[in-house]
């Protein structure tokens, strides 16, 4: 499955207003892993932007003076995102500026989802958390992901940043079979070999006290840095008083 994590910088809040992107970032995943290719650009509006939006990403008029505009690159960042699934957080915002950029081409391209699916891991995020604070710089935090770099807002960052949490949001595993390897062997008419009676026992290797002391460590620190404490010391807990 390919996905393409993707975030955008603009001039403003409001496509209807007459705002314009200025900003796009995405990363590729390729079967829930970073192939390293991406896509990243900046945008002449012609239009100035809003000084509230300057705080949030800190691009300035003056340096997207020289800058392609949407037109001249609209064919290279279709390519890159079609028949991709989209991953976006507030999917809407961005969905929305995308659309009103491709409308403006006059009959050119259709509406972005006739060429991409979109997931919005913002409102993954509040089925998995509800009634939490579910920004980006929040879901950082509770993924325990480093986002010391983000100063200011910016697309390729953010992006790279979206697709550490959306790995580690979506990174339960589902079975103790990977790969349905045993299941695709059986169909394949691979030959499964007992192992033999009289096979000399398995060993057993018991973790050092070193191991077991950083083992205690990395569970304080899950339990620090989660909002819900660490699930294994619960059970351990739990067990203990049994």
């Amino acid at each position: 499955m390919r996905q393409i994590i993707l975030d955008t910088e603009t001039t403003g809040l409001e496509p209807a207003q007459g705002h314009r992107i200025i900003e796009i970032g995405c990363v590729e995943l390729m079967d829930r892993r970073l192939t390293g290719n991406h896509y990243h650009q900046y945008l002449q509006p012609d239009r100035e932007i809003d000084a509230g939006a300057i705080e949030v990403h800190g691009i300035s008029n003056e340096f997207l003076h020289d800058k392609p505009r949407f037109e001249d690159v609209v064919d290279e960042f279709m390519a890159f995102v079609g028949d991709a699934e989209l991953v976006i957080h507030n999917a809407p915002f961005d969905v929305g500026f995308l659309n009103h950029e491709l409308k403006r081409l006059q009959g050119k391209w259709q509406a972005l989802d006739h060429y991409c699916s979109v997931l919005d891991t913002l409102v993954l995020a509040r089925k998995m958390h509800p009634g939490q604070r579910n920004s980006l710089d929040a879901l950082c935090k509770r993924y325990d992901i480093d986002n010391s770099q983000r100063d200011l807002h910016g697309a390729l960052l953010d992006a790279e940043i979206l697709a550490d949490v959306y790995l580690a949001m979506t990174g339960g595993q589902g079975s103790l079979i990977l790969d349905s390897s045993v299941e695709q062997n059986q169909q394949q008419g691979a030959v499964i070999r007992p192992l033999a009676a009289d096979r000399p026992p398995l060993s057993v290797i018991v973790a050092t006290a070193a191991e077991l002391d950083a083992h205690q460590s990395r569970l304080d620190h899950i339990d620090k840095k989660s909002a819900d404490g660490c699930l294994w010391k619960k059970i351990e807990a739990a067990a203990s008083v049994q």
